[in-house]
């Protein structure tokens, strides 16, 4: 491996990290020779995790949406490595078309504003509060990638929800919650980039394209319409970027979104 993409002996927390990518976050952190610390409310699920990433591993309960646990987790990252070198914000809600009870809740008129609160207390505050605190222990040298969406970029196309015979009225959507979530994350990441750069650590944002992971054949099939390379992403096909963002290989790259999608954006 080339020294520069080598993450040997770094500490660095996942947040979400019982999810999708948040594993294979994790993988590539380990991989590269670094030690991922799994967080998630889903303890059991990052437990599992853990024990399937190895590498010197482990997983505790976080809940980024409550500062006070996310301190009791940075201080047992400090009693047991002493140091935190990178975070990955990961957590976050990803609501899909019927999240919220029927079909058509999701639409703007119809969606419980406690929905959308809910989604922007994980996604986006807890993005703050994760880097409040764990950035702040992070030294000189070290780094913060956020995971935001091609949808930061876009606007969910809502055409591929759409359910033959429904009422226009009563379509189900995607919503809207989650695009403003990650188009704040891209925000939020120029902002702490130019807040930190003096203290030398770097802030980038990921922003992933859609991820295989068993949804429907039509949906599928309308969807890589709209992505020149003509599929979905493996969920493998991000690690990667993540070592390449958390590692020295971009040490003079901060503030910026790197986009992996299979170039559906620039259609």
């Amino acid at each position: 491996m080339n020294e520069r993409f080598s993450l040997e002996g770094r500490v660095v927390a996942v947040t979400g990290g019982a999810g999708l990518l948040g594993r294979e976050h994790a993988l590539a952190v380990a991989e590269a020779g670094g030690i991922p610390v799994i967080l998630d409310v889903d303890l059991v699920g990052a437990e599992e995790c853990a024990a399937a990433v190895g590498s010197g591993s482990w997983a505790m309960f976080a809940d980024v949406t409550d500062e006070e646990t996310l301190r009791e987790v940075m201080a047992t990252i400090l009693l047991r490595h002493g140091r935190l070198d990178a975070l990955i914000n990961n957590a976050c809600r990803n609501p899909k078309v019927n999240s919220y009870g029927s079909g058509h809740a999701t639409r703007l008129e119809e969606m419980p504003i406690s929905e959308w609160q809910r989604d922007l207390d994980v996604g986006l505050t807890g993005v703050l509060m994760a880097s409040r605190v764990f950035g702040s222990e992070i030294p000189p040298g070290g780094s913060i990638v956020n995971i935001a969406s091609d949808l930061a970029l876009i606007s969910p196309d809502q055409r591929l929800y759409r359910i033959r015979g429904v009422p226009e009225g009563e379509q189900p959507v995607k919503p809207v919650g989650y695009s403003v979530v990650k188009t704040g994350v891209v925000g939020m990441t120029r902002w702490l980039a130019t807040y930190w750069a003096d203290r030398g650590i770097r802030v980038n944002c990921l922003s992933p394209g859609g991820v295989q992971d068993g949804q429907p054949a039509e949906f599928v099939a309308q969807l890589v319409e709209r992505i020149p390379l003509g599929r979905m992403a493996r969920p493998d096909e991000y690690r990667g970027a993540i070592v390449f963002l958390c590692s020295d290989a971009s040490s003079y790259m901060t503030g910026q979104n790197l986009v992996i999608d299979g170039g559906r954006t620039i259609w």
